[in-house]
C-alpha cells in the first residue's frame, strides 16, 4: 500500500493504493525467494551438499511466548480460536457493564460453545479512519475531519491509526503506515482535493489490506461518506463484505445522505446497515453535520467498552466453511430492560491444505 507523502514534500503525488498493494505483493515474493535460496545447505568443498546438522532435542522445544503485561490480552496465533468482540447495550443504548462469563451463551450454528477467555478491557487496535473525499463532500470535510479527530482522542492512546480519504481512487494519507499523533492525522486528513465519484468499496478492500499491517489483534474502520459507491467497477458490496468475514475487521459508519435523490440514498443506507451489521458494528444516520462530532465520540466510548470472548469450536472440522454465530445474554445481575447485543454474524473456519 503506497502512500501520498507528507503535504510539504510530495503533495501533488498522488499514489493510488491498489498500485502499491501491487508493488508490496512483488517485494513479498522476491523476500521470500531470497529466503528460500539462504535456506539452502553450504555446498562441501566436493560440490555437494552438506548434510543438516542435527538439533539437540532440548533446542527442538519452541520457548514459550512472554506473559502480556497485566491488565492486557494476548491472543496466541491460533487458526481455532475464535474471537468476538461484544457490545452490550441495554434498551437506552447505554453499555451494560458488571455481566461475567456465566451471563454469556455463545452459539456457532446453533450449538452451544464453551469459552476459553472472557473479559471486558479497554483493548487497543489498529484502526482506519476512512474518509470520503468525493465532490458533494466539500462542504463537510472540515466539520468531518474535526469529528474524525475527536473520535482518535477519545480512543485508547496505544491505537494506532491510518487514514484513507476517497473519491474516484483511494489514498493512504500518511507517510508511515500508521500513528498515533494527532497532528499527523489532522494533516492527513486535511489533504482535501474533493472532486468526482465515491469508490467506497475499493477503499474498504484497501483499508482491510492495510490492517493486516497493524500489530493489534482487534482491527476496525471508521467510515464516514455522503452517497452510494458510484466507483468501484468490479469491486461490490458483496466483495466487501466477504472481506470483512474473512478478516474480522469490525466496521462503524456514518451516512450524511441526503434526500435530493432518495433511491440513492435508500441503496446508501441498505449497504452501511449490511456491512456494519455483518462485522458487529454500527451506522448512524443524522440530520445534519453537526452531529457527527458527538456519534464519533460514542462510537470511540462503544469501542473501549465491549466485551472479549473467546472460544475453541466444536466443530473442528477445517474445511473453510462459513459459520454463523450468536450471543445472548441471560440472567443479567440488574434490572436492566430488553438487552441487546452486537457481534460479527459469522466468520470463515480455516481451510487445511492437506484436503483432510
Amino acid at each position: 500500500m503506497c502512500t501520498r507523502r507528507a503535504a510539504t514534500t510530495l503533495r501533488n503525488r498522488r499514489w493510488p493504493l491498489s498500485l502499491g498493494i501491487c508493488l508490496c505483493a512483488a517485494l513479498a515474493l522476491a523476500a521470500v525467494s531470497l529466503r528460500a535460496a539462504a535456506a539452502k545447505p553450504a555446498p562441501t568443498a566436493q560440490g555437494t551438499p552438506a548434510p543438516p546438522q542435527s538439533q539437540p532435542q532440548s533446542q527442538a522445544k519452541p520457548q514459550a511466548p512472554p506473559p502480556p503485561p497485566p491488565g492486557q490480552y494476548r491472543f496466541r496465533r491460533d487458526v481455532d480460536l475464535v474471537v468476538l468482540y461484544a457490545s452490550v447495550l441495554d434498551e437506552h443504548g447505554n453499555f451494560v457493564p458488571s455481566l461475567d462469563q456465566s451471563n454469556f451463551r455463545v452459539y456457532e450454528d446453533k450449538v452451544e460453545q464453551k469459552l476459553s477467555t472472557f473479559g471486558r478491557e479497554d483493548v487497543p487496535l489498529t484502526v482506519g479512519l476512512v474518509v470520503d473525499n468525493s465532490g458533494s463532500m466539500r462542504d463537510k470535510r472540515e466539520k468531518v475531519n474535526a469529528a474524525a479527530l475527536t473520535f482518535v482522542e477519545t480512543s485508547n492512546r496505544q491505537d494506532e491509526v491510518f487514514v484513507v480519504n476517497f473519491n474516484d481512487e483511494f489514498f493512504l494519507d500518511l507517510d508511515k503506515d500508521f500513528t498515533s499523533d494527532v497532528r499527523e492525522l489532522r494533516e492527513a486528513l486535511e489533504r482535501v482535493d474533493s472532486r468526482g465519484g465515491t469508490a467506497l468499496y475499493a477503499a474498504l478492500v484497501g483499508s482491510m489490506d492495510h490492517l493486516k499491517k497493524g500489530s493489534h489483534d482487534k482491527k476496525a474502520l471508521l467510515i464516514i461518506t455522503d452517497g452510494e459507491d458510484n466507483a468501484s467497477g468490479h469491486i461490490t458490496l458483496e466483495t466487501a463484505v466477504e472481506q470483512a468475514r474473512k478478516t474480522g475487521t469490525l466496521m462503524y459508519a456514518v451516512g450524511l445522505l441526503g434526500q435530493d435523490d432518495k433511491k440513492e440514498a435508500r441503496h446508501a443506507k441498505k449497504a452501511l446497515l449490511t456491512l456494519t451489521s455483518e462485522t458487529g458494528g454500527a451506522a448512524y444516520f443524522p440530520d445534519s453535520v453537526e452531529q457527527v462530532q458527538a456519534i464519533c465520540r460514542e462510537i470511540a466510548r462503544e469501542v473501549r467498552n465491549q466485551y472479549v470472548l473467546a472460544y475453541y469450536p466444536t466443530n473442528v472440522a477445517k474445511d473453510g466453511s462459513f459459520r454463523s454465530v450468536k450471543i445472548d445474554v441471560v440472567n443479567p445481575p440488574h434490572r436492566t430492560g430488553k438487552i441487546s447485543v452486537r457481534t460479527r454474524l459469522g466468520y470463515y473456519a480455516p481451510k487445511s491444505s492437506t484436503g483432510d
